[in-house]
Order: structure tokens, then C-alpha cells, then sequence
């Protein structure tokens, strides 16, 4: 059977009929042992093994077939031929790719296969994408409906689908292609990874944010994991038809950013915390100028006069590090009406406290926390990685004085990602920070038939202060925002 025959019959095609002067073919038994057709493919060495499911390939029989073997000889040709040019900067994406395709016609014209125009066709844009693209990954990049992809190894690969985690069949062909989709990522972006620098983070072109390691910190080989961004931003009313939050609360944060309220978006990791930054921002009015500092460039912002700014690691020598702290600094001299912080996590929560202390409100940005009282206990302790001897009443005046309001968005058992609070910083009481609920999860309406949570954040029936000062602004709220469900509520 030819490759183009193993190729059909993976796909589940039939074979085409034979001539019908073809001689009838020798039965098994009497032919000599290097010339018996091949049998039926087993479960170990069925081509285009991508197709199949982890439940009828058990991982075991995952090994590379003629495909596979031809896929890698024409890559390792490949890089070969032009090896020298693939990081020439004077080429542009699209002549390396045509400079690509030519070689690999040839490559694969040479290996003399029978397949068809279409087949031959299809194999060099597969093997193009082996060596200039993200290989396996990028049918995965390609899919809307995955928000996650997890390379724990070169032949191990989870996704994220509605919320729950999928292994995959698919695989590299070796740790030598992971590492090679890894080094191409990394440097578009200006980075590098090697062994004396082994973990990275990066991001796409399109904004997904990327995380790679690499032995020896990572054992059993690289690792690598890319949080995908919807091409399309999602907007308040995407939020709302997913159920992460509802009317209520998305008037209620509308009202908060058009009225230049500070917000702290908190949530663990793979929350949404980003998504709802990017939600957030959008409220902003198209005629402030917005500075973003993030560490690598991940908001979707839709307004046009932003300025995105970006940190960048220390070079080979451990020299040239600008931090997010640094950037937030020079931020404050290029006359912001807002300031977005992608995420504090060290010194910089200071100059973030300050800044909204001395005129810049409406000043947004995300932190990793379980709750709203966590978030201000772990931003108390950001601050004091600033290096500043203060006491800690001061710290926790500034704090209460410079945040508004703390949205908390978590990731539910059933997989989604839900808005749990919303919650107004009072002020001080003593040295406690005093934070009244605004809205709260209703976990005590239990599941539907699916297994996904009915319930939603509703109000607590108490209205917060920042409600006159959004008033007094001329921005007006519903007026059954903040009644409680079980409170009869106005027409």
C-alpha cells in the first residue's frame, strides 16, 4: 500500500477500485515474506495519529509512522538548505514562507511518493508548519473553541474546551520540534530561551500569552502553555450571555469606570481576570489618553489614543531590566487620564497607590487573590516588597484611600468563570479596613441537569457610597441595582 493509500484509509476512504487488466493479486501465502502487502494498521502504526482519540491509542502505542518519519527527514533537510535564513531579518514572514514551500516541493519531489496533487499539496504545508509555525499547535491556535493549550511534553497535550481539560492524541514528532516552536515564539518577541535563561514569557500575535520552560528546570523536557485570546475582544454583553456576571452588575461597573472610580480586579489564576480588564477598559470614553503597562503585552484595548507599554527582562550580561515599576513611574510624566496595570505583583503597588492618590482616579489593574480581604492583605504586602520601611497603618491608609471598589471573579466547579463579588472600600476603622458588599454569590441555588451552577451574584439589598458620588457626577444608576432579591423590586 502506497503512503497516499495509508493516508486515505486514516481518513476513512476507500481505495480506489483496480484497472481491469491489473493482475489479480498473489494470495498471502504464497508470497515471499519482504514482498506480502501490508496488513491492516494497527493501532500502533496508523498514520495521522492526530485524528485519533487518547481512549483508542493508549499512550504506549503512540509511536511516529512513515508519515511522521517523512515529515521529520524533510524538516531536518529543510533547515539544511536554509537553516542559515530562518532568522534573517531582512526577509519578512511571508518571503521565508515562499522561500520554504520551493525547497520543500523539492524535497519532497525527490523522495519520488505517488500521491496526488492534493496530497502533495497538503504534506508541504504540514511540514511547512512543522518548521515555520507551532507544528501541532496549530490547529489547536486555529480552534475558537479551546481557551487553553498544555504541553506538559513533546507527546503530551491537554486543552482547555468549555471550562474542563481534554488530552489530545496529537504530539510533536520529538522534544527537538517542541523546542524549536518554543525558540521561534520567543523570538518574535525579542526574547530568548536557552539554558542559562530557561523559562520565558511571551506572547503571540495575536495577544495569547505564552509560558515556556525548559530542562533543566523542567524535567521531564520543555513544557510549554498558551492562554489564547478570542480574536474578537469579548464585550459586556458577552459576559452577560455566558453568565459571568449580570445587568446589574455590569451597569454598576459602567457607572464605576464613566465615573473615574479606582478598580481591583482579583481572582486566581485562569479566572478571566484579563478578560474582564479588557471588558472594563472599554467603558472608558474615547477622548482620555490611556497608558497601559503590562509585562508582556496582553490588553485588547478598542480605544485609539492608548500608549502600551511594555517591561522587558535583563539581557545576557543581566543587564538592561526595565520593570513594571519603572514604566509605572515614567507613566506618571506622559499625562495619563488613565493608568492600566496588566497585574501588580511586586513594588509597584506602591507607585499604583500613589498615582491614584495624587490625581490619577479611574486607574484599574489586577491582582491574584481568593477574595476582596485577601486581595487588600496581599496588596499590603506588595508594598512592602517596595523596600520602604513603612508602618503598617500607613500602608493600610493608603490603601483604603486610594481603592474604590474590588471586583472578585472566580472559576466555578463546572468550569466557568463567574463574577462572585463586588465590593466598596469604606475607608478605615481603627487599622482595619472596612469593605461592604455590594453584590455576592448565590451559591444556594444549586446545579441544573448539566452539572452547571444556577446560581449568579445578586445584590445585598446594601447600597454603597460610591452610588451619591456617581450621582453627583451626573451618572445615575438603576435604582433597583442594589435591592436584594427577596425585596419586591420596582417596575
Amino acid at each position: 500500500m502506497s503512503l497516499s493509500d495509508r493516508l486515505n484509509a486514516a481518513r476513512g476512504i476507500a481505495p480506489a477500485p483496480p484497472p481491469a487488466d491489473a493482475p489479480a493479486p498473489v494470495p498471502a501465502e504464497t508470497t515471499p515474506a519482504a514482498e506480502q502487502p501490508l496488513a491492516a494498521p494497527s493501532p500502533a502504526a496508523t498514520p495521522l495519529a492526530a485524528d485519533l482519540s487518547p481512549a483508542s491509542m493508549p499512550r504506549a502505542e503512540r509511536v511516529p509512522d512513515a508519515l511522521s518519519e517523512l515529515k521529520e527527514r524533510a524538516a531536518q533537510e529543510l533547515f539544511v538548505r536554509i537553516g542559515s535564513r530562518l532568522n534573517d531579518s531582512s526577509m519578512t514572514e511571508a518571503q521565508l514562507h515562499v522561500l520554504a514551500r520551493e525547497e520543500l516541493g523539492r524535497i519532497v519531489e525527490a523522495e519520488k511518493l505517488a500521491l496526488s496533487a492534493g496530497e502533495r499539496s497538503r504534506l508541504i504545508s504540514e511540514i511547512g508548519a512543522d518548521v515555520l509555525g507551532f507544528g501541532p499547535l496549530e490547529s489547536l491556535l486555529d480552534d475558537d473553541a479551546i481557551t487553553e493549550i498544555m504541553v506538559n511534553r513533546y507527546d503530551q497535550i491537554y486543552v482547555e474546551r468549555d471550562g474542563k481539560l481534554h488530552e489530545l492524541a496529537a504530539q510533536f514528532s520529538g522534544e527537538a520540534q517542541l523546542r524549536r516552536v518554543i525558540e521561534r515564539i520567543v523570538a518574535r518577541v525579542g526574547r530568548r530561551i536557552d539554558e542559562s535563561s530557561p523559562l520565558v514569557d511571551a506572547r503571540l500575535d495575536d495577544g495569547s500569552r505564552v509560558n515556556a520552560i525548559i530542562p533543566p528546570l523542567a524535567v521531564n523536557g520543555a513544557s510549554l502553555t498558551i492562554r489564547k485570546f478570542s480574536k474578537t475582544p469579548l464585550t459586556a454583553a458577552d459576559l452577560i450571555t455566558y453568565q459571568t456576571m449580570s445587568e446589574e452588575i455590569a451597569a454598576v461597573l459602567w457607572a464605576a469606570v464613566r465615573g473615574r472610580l479606582n478598580i481591583l480586579v482579583s481572582g486566581g489564576t485562569g479566572t478571566g481576570k484579563t478578560t474582564l480588564l479588557n471588558v472594563l477598559s472599554a467603558f472608558i470614553p474615547g477622548d482620555e489618553r490611556i497608558i497601559t503597562i503590562e509585562d508582556a503585552v496582553e490588553l485588547q484595548l478598542q480605544q485609539e489614543h492608548v500608549v502600551r507599554l511594555e517591561a522587558r527582562p535583563p539581557n545576557i550580561e543581566g543587564r538592561g531590566e526595565v520593570t513594571i515599576r519603572d514604566l509605572v513611574r515614567n507613566s506618571l510624566r506622559m499625562r495619563p487620564d488613565r493608568i492600566i496595570i496588566g497585574e501588580v505583583r511586586g513594588g509597584e503597588s506602591l507607585d499604583l497607590l500613589q498615582a491614584m492618590n495624587t490625581g490619577h482616579e479611574g486607574s484599574i489593574s489586577t491582582i491574584h487573590a481568593n477574595s476582596p480581604r485577601d486581595a487588600l492583605s496581599r496588596l499590603e504586602t506588595l508594598v512592602l516588597m517596595a523596600g520602604m520601611d513603612l508602618p503598617l497603618r500607613a500602608i493600610r491608609e493608603q490603601v483604603a484611600s486610594a481603592i474604590d471598589v474590588i471586583v472578585q471573579i472566580s472559576r466555578m466547579r463546572d468550569g466557568s468563570r463567574r463574577i462572585t463579588q463586588v465590593t466598596e472600600v469604606q475607608g478605615m476603622e481603627s487599622d482595619i479596613i472596612l469593605l461592604q458588599e455590594a453584590f455576592s454569590f448565590d451559591y444556594s441555588a444549586g446545579v441544573d441537569e448539566t452539572g452547571r451552577l444556577r446560581g449568579h451574584a445578586v445584590p445585598t439589598g446594601v447600597r454603597p457610597r460610591f452610588a451619591e458620588r456617581l450621582g453627583d457626577l451626573g451618572i445615575d444608576l438603576p435604582v433597583n441595582a442594589f435591592m436584594a432579591p427577596t425585596a419586591p423590586r420596582r417596575p
